[in-house]
């Protein structure tokens, strides 16, 4: 008998747990595999020595919490492997590896997961290993390649259009004019941007214009467009993404202030709604707003889609599958097979790792300014059911947690 670990990175979730909770519940119940560990904050901590065993950390029924749980349980990490195979990170990994018997190593998490996965797999497979290794996707952003869409997105899509449709409702109450511009991630890709437009209970309801990063940004054009919607609107609402650039791929928050990098290198994007804020303020001295939803848009369990936590559960509980029939190298991806129907694959994860997948010409309107009927058939699918969240006596959620 031999043992699995899984770990998580990047960004969390909504359900990045219910992931967790299918490969643990699933590798729990084979009678292949003896332990079942998890890495604390993922491949860094992996590195450090910090890991937990699941049957001690989560006895009987306190399992059943990770399917409701937001964030990352095992905690996370933004730490990028080296990409040259023989720097010596890659034996101590191993030893650590083999010091535990571990047989199967799944990696829960976005596009620079995939990159661990897609090293370690490499690595293995130079030496050796016998060691199967597989990624279960996650991201809010929908960006990665060789699948429908990504565990995570549907439920921040959800929340999305929940959100952006009372913010309509709040904004319609006054009689003054006024502008209020929201903020949704997206740094390269307007997939949760775009997920806006399902916020519309009726043709020409609000949002009355939806930027996207595929598309140049006018700064020019949009004072005139927003000018224009005042005449006939007095709540008039507008979604960017964070990503937002100009032609010469300048991002718009740039023009504010100057943007840090985080430790991938990616620049830290914040601050394009407040921007055009001040920026209808100064042009048209109009009152405006600006509404950023920044991490609340990625983890509301309150918001989860059942969709999404079926399907989620579902590729964690596949890659434990896939991993038992000595499967290595690939990410679970989802096909649509019909409308609507997903069933699990596997997908070179060499060939999806630093790749994005960015929303298509055939979703975005000519003038880049709203999304197409074919984007509201792909998005509305994904964030129907309601999930209950098992609440305490103080009537709050109940949420599997480490106590250390």
């Amino acid at each position: 008998m031999k043992n699995l670990i899984v770990g998580q990175s990047g960004g969390p979730t909504a359900v990045i747990n219910s992931s967790l909770y299918g490969v643990v519940k699933t590798a729990l119940d084979c009678p292949e595999i003896d332990k079942v560990y998890g890495m604390q904050n993922g491949i860094e901590g992996f590195l450090k020595g910090t890991i937990l065993d699941f049957e001690e950390a989560l006895p009987g029924d306190k399992l059943e919490l990770l399917k409701t749980t937001p964030g990352a349980y095992l905690g996370s990490c933004r730490y990028m492997l080296p990409d040259d195979l023989d720097d010596e990170t890659y034996p101590k990994l191993f030893a650590k590896l083999e010091e535990l018997e571990i047989a199967y190593f799944l990696y829960n998490g976005g596009n620079d997961s995939m990159d661990t996965v897609s090293k370690i797999s490499r690595y293995a497979e130079r030496v050796g290993s016998d060691i199967k290794v597989l990624g279960v996707p996650k991201t809010i952003d929908n960006d990665l390649v060789m699948t429908d869409h990504t565990p995570g997105f549907p439920s921040a899509a959800r929340y999305v259009a929940n959100t952006v449709r009372e913010i309509v409702t709040d904004a319609s109450v006054y009689e003054t004019p006024a502008v209020t511009i929201i903020e949704i991630m997206g740094r390269h890709a307007g997939w949760l941007t775009a997920a806006s437009a399902l916020a519309r209970r009726f043709e020409g309801d609000a949002p009355y214009l939806i930027y996207l990063p595929e598309v140049d940004f006018d700064l020019d054009d949009f004072v005139k467009r927003v000018e224009a919607l005042l005449k006939d609107h007095n709540a008039v609402v507008v979604c960017v993404s964070e990503g937002i650039n100009d032609a010469d791929g300048k991002f718009i928050c740039e023009y504010d202030s100057a943007t840090g990098v985080d430790s991938f290198g990616h620049k830290m994007l914040a601050g394009a709604g407040k921007f055009l804020e001040n920026l209808l303020r100064d042009k048209l001295g109009c009152k405006a707003r600006s509404v950023e939803f920044n991490v609340s848009q990625r983890c509301s369990s309150a918001l989860m889609s059942k969709t999404d936590q079926e399907e989620a559960i579902m590729a964690g509980r596949f890659g434990v599958e896939s991993a038992l029939q000595g499967e290595t190298g690939y990410m679970i991806a989802f096909d649509r097979v019909s409308d609507y129907k997903i069933e699990c694959s596997l997908q070179d994860v060499n060939k999806i790792c630093n790749e994005e997948k960015k929303v298509p010409a055939s979703m975005i309107c000519d003038d880049g300014t709203d999304i197409t009927q074919e984007f509201i058939d792909y998005c509305a699918p994904l964030i129907k059911g309601n999930v209950e969240v098992p609440t305490g006596e103080d009537g709050l959620p109940l949420f599997a947690y480490r106590t250390k």
